[in-house]
C-alpha cells in the first residue's frame, strides 16, 4: 500500500496542518477498502520501476523527464511495458525517459488556451479536484506553485500519478490524494482551485461551487472549467439519459447561467476566458486509451450533436475571485 506519512508530515508544518484533524482517518478506510482487486496489481508495476534521477525535467512547457539517454534501450522497453499495465491512460501526453505516453486527451490544450487568463501560479498552494492522472498538476509545479495537491477518488489515476511522481525525482511539493471534493472539510487556504471536468458529474452543482469556495483562501482564484450549451441565463440543459454515451451527466448550463452560480454563491470578478468546441484531434483513442472517445460519442452524420441528439462537447473555461 502507499505511505501518507510523508504527506502528513509536509502539511504539518505548513498552512494545511488543520487538515490532519479528519484526513488520516479518511485514507486510512480507503486503504482497508483497496486492499484488494486491481489495486495490487497496480502496486506491483510501481514497485518494478527503476530507481533513477534525473537532471533534465521539463515541467514549462510540456511534461519531459529525462533526456532520452539515461536508459538503456532494454530498460526503456521493460518501462514502457509496465507503463501500458496502468492504462487506459486519459489525460496528458507525459514523455518518460523516451517513452511518448499518447492520452486520450491532449490536456496541453487545454492548459495552453487557460493559462493566459489566470493569476500567475509562483509561490502558490493549489488544489486540483478531479485531476485524474495529474498532468495539469505537474504543468502548475512547472508555472512556480509551490505545493499543489490534487484529489480524485480513481486509484488507477493514483496509481498513474505514483509512477510519474517516481521518475519525476519524486517530487515532495506534489502530491495526488484519493477523495473526493465533499470529502474535504473547509480548509480555507489555498490560493487557488482548479476544477475542471468535474461541474457536470456533480448531482447538485450549486454545493459543489460552495464546496470549491470553501477551499480557498481570501481573494484566492476559483479556475472552472466544464461542459456548458449556448443560451441566456436561464439556459441548462439536464439529459434525460446519456450525453455522449456517459451516464453521469446531470446539469450543462450555458455560460451565461454559470456564470450567475458563481455569483450567487457568492464569487465576485467573475470572468468567462475561454469557450471551445472539443475537436476530435483533442479527444481521441490511442495506443494507450483504445476504447470508445469522442469520435464514437458523436452522431457520424452531425458532428454537432451527440449520439443522442443533443449538441456536441463545447467547454467554457471560467475564473473567479472569493472576495476578502
Amino acid at each position: 500500500m502507499l505511505d501518507f506519512s510523508n504527506f502528513y508530515q509536509l502539511i504539518a508544518k505548513n498552512r494545511l496542518q488543520h487538515w490532519l484533524i479528519t484526513l488520516p482517518a479518511q485514507l486510512a478506510n480507503w486503504e482497508k477498502e483497496h486492499a484488494h482487486g486491481d489495486f495490487p496489481k497496480w502496486q506491483r508495476v510501481l514497485n518494478k520501476l527503476p530507481d533513477i534521477t534525473t537532471e533534465h525535467l521539463e515541467l514549462k512547457d510540456s511534461v519531459t523527464i529525462g533526456n532520452g539517454q539515461e536508459l538503456s534501450s532494454g530498460e526503456q522497453k521493460k518501462v514502457e511495458s509496465l507503463l501500458h499495465h496502468l492504462e487506459p491512460w486519459r489525460k496528458g501526453p507525459f514523455f518518460i525517459h523516451g517513452i511518448h505516453i499518447d492520452t486520450e486527451w491532449r490536456s496541453d490544450w487545454k492548459w495552453e488556451r487557460l493559462l493566459p487568463h489566470i493569476s500567475n501560479l509562483k509561490g502558490r498552494y493549489v488544489l486540483d479536484v478531479g485531476c485524474g492522472s495529474g498532468y495539469h498538476m505537474w504543468r502548475m509545479r512547472g508555472e512556480g506553485a509551490k505545493f499543489v495537491v490534487g484529489i480524485d477518488p480513481s486509484s488507477l489515476f493514483l496509481m498513474q500519478f505514483e509512477t510519474v511522481r517516481h521518475f519525476a525525482n519524486n517530487d515532495q511539493n506534489i502530491h495526488l490524494l484519493p477523495l473526493g471534493i465533499q470529502q474535504l472539510p473547509a480548509l480555507e487556504c489555498f490560493d487557488t482551485v482548479f476544477s475542471m471536468g468535474v461541474l457536470y458529474h456533480r448531482r447538485s452543482p450549486i454545493d459543489h461551487l460552495f464546496q470549491l469556495k470553501n477551499q480557498l483562501t481570501k481573494g484566492g482564484e476559483l479556475v472552472l472549467e466544464t461542459l456548458v450549451v449556448d443560451g441566456d441565463e436561464n439556459t441548462v440543459l439536464v439529459p434525460a439519459g446519456r450525453y455522449g454515451k456517459m451516464p453521469n451527466v446531470w446539469f450543462l448550463p450555458s455560460t451565461a447561467a454559470l456564470k450567475l452560480w458563481l455569483e450567487k454563491t457568492g464569487f465576485v470578478d467573475v470572468k468567462v476566458v475561454d469557450v471551445d468546441v472539443t475537436s476530435l484531434e483533442e479527444q481521441r483513442a490511442t495506443e494507450w486509451m483504445k476504447f470508445d472517445s469522442l469520435e464514437t460519442f458523436l452522431d457520424p452524420h452531425d458532428r454537432s450533436r451527440t449520439v443522442e441528439g443533443l449538441p456536441a462537447p463545447k467547454r467554457a473555461v471560467l475564473v473567479a475571485t472569493n472576495p476578502d
